[in-house]
Formats: C-alpha cells, structure tokens, sequence
C-alpha cells in the first residue's frame, strides 16, 4: 500500500490513525513506534521528528484500538490485551504498511508489546529493539502509581488534558487502568519472553520513573541471551522522550544506527536516504 503522511489502517476489525515521517519501508529502514498505555499518535509530540531527522530512516507512529482517532475497544479490557496486540494486530500492521526491515521502538505498555512480540515471532525484518521504560512484571509502586492516576482521572484535570488527544477519553483511561488494577494483574509477567529475543536491545529509563524501578533493566538482562544495553537518564521519570528529549534521542539514534548497519539492504543507510529525498 501507499502510506501518506497521515491517515488511516483498517487491520481487522480495527481502525487505527497513523503518522508516517520519512522515506516509506520501500526505500530504508523503519522505526514503528508503539505508545505508552495513555498514549496516542499526537502524544509523542516531537519526538518521532527529531529522531527521523537523526537517523534518516522512515518513522511509523500509531494509535492502538481505543486510544487517540482509532477505533474503540469493547471494555472492560481482557487481562491478555497486550498479548493480543502483539499476536494479532502488530504482525498485520507491518504486513499492511510493506514493512520489510527497521526496529520497533516501545514505550511503557507498548515496550511490553514489542517484548511480546520479539519474544515469540522469529522475525528476521526486525534488527532490533528500543524499549522506553519498559514493564516485564508489575511492581507494588508502579500499581500505588496507577492507582493515584485513577484518582486524580476522578478529581483533577487530568480527564480534560486527555481529552485533547482521545477521541473517546473514557474508552482510552478505563481501558489501561482498569486491567492494570484487576487484581488478577498481579500475575502478570513477560520474563519468559526475554530469553527468546534475538536481536540487540536498548533499555532506557529515566532515573525517577514512577512506574518502574531498575528490577525492570537487572531482569532483563539476567534473562536475555541477545545484546542489552542500558540508558539510566537523570532528571527523567516514566517517559524520558518529553522529559530529557535530547538525551533520550542521542542514545537511541546511536543505537539504530548500528542496528541498521547490520540490516541486509542495497545501500548504506546513509546513502539510501540520501537518494530517496533527491
């Protein structure tokens, strides 16, 4: 198919916004970039354009089911939904877009989607990962966290800034932190994913994040027989793109760069994006 630089991607049942920066997955690698549990196409704000202009690759951000312009979701939301997306709808989407080599960069509940992912399709287009405050089993002080978002859903603004880049807010909010506080949650844990990736990892994670500790970044690399490495960023909490940007940009441009240049493809990346935007 023809992506333009924004649309719509009908997989299944689904219809999902997307925003596409960047030569097309025709001509070089691409990054798809998976949100947050609260995110959407919009709220990566900047941050996919800088990282395009870094490394010079095409860029695919999207909103899942029931978050941002897409479609909603029937609630409440199953306890598997993020095993869900990376069985069903992730593999549809690269199919749909021509996905023929690049990453998939996560962030929070989509860095546990890619994990998902990585972790049980031996897919050779994809020459790496790039995880964002990732969450591989739940910890008492990233559900404390959660439980004061539902509050302050409740009795701030919060509901009304959300509203900005939800078309259904409520689908969006409910969704996330309803299955997150289902008590059967508690037993959620990816670990026995991570000792079947097979590609290089970058973990990065901000110094503060209040969803998360560093237990996430030591499992990882106890259980991954592939390539981690790490970011701890000062000054940064659970989403580290917005705020420590340049940082976060310099060590994840670094890293798919030599990731690409292990991607098989006819041209140096360099030179394939330089030819595409003659």
């Amino acid at each position: 198919m023809t992506l333009d630089d924004s649309g719509f991607l009908d997989i299944g049942s689904q219809h999902l916004e997307y925003r596409m920066i960047g030569p097309r997955p025709d001509v070089a690698p691409t990054l798809v970039l998976l949100h947050e549990g609260l995110g959407c196409v919009g709220l990566w704000g900047d941050f996919p354009d800088k990282l395009q202009k870094a490394v010079g690759c095409g860029v695919l951000v999207y909103s899942r089911a029931g978050y941002g312009q897409s479609s909603p979701v029937k609630l409440p939301r199953p306890l598997t939904y993020m095993h869900d997306e990376a069985r069903d709808t992730l593999p549809a989407l690269l199919d749909a877009i021509g996905f023929r080599r690049g990453l998939l960069i996560g962030h929070s509940d989509g860095a546990s989607i890619v994990t998902i992912y990585a972790g049980s399709h031996q897919d050779h287009r994809v020459g790496g990962l790039v995880l964002i405050a990732p969450h591989f089993f739940t910890e008492d002080m990233g559900i404390a966290s959660i439980e004061e978002a539902r509050q302050a859903y409740a009795t701030t603004d919060l509901r009304a800034k959300l509203a900005r880049w939800h078309a259904d807010v409520d689908n969006a909010f409910l969704g996330w932190n309803g299955a997150w506080l289902d008590p059967g949650f508690r037993q959620w844990d990816l670990t026995e994913f991570l000792a079947y990736i097979r590609v290089p990892m970058l973990i990065v994670q901000g110094e503060d994040d209040q969803y998360g500790t560093v237990k996430q970044i030591e499992v990882a690399q106890q259980e991954c027989y592939c390539p981690v490495e790490v970011a701890l960023l000062p000054g940064a909490k659970h989403s580290p793109q917005r705020e420590a940007s340049e940082p976060t940009v310099k060590v994840i441009s670094e890293f798919v760069i030599r990731a690409c240049s292990n991607l098989a493809s006819p041209l140096p990346l360099r030179e394939r994006v330089d030819r595409a935007e003659r």
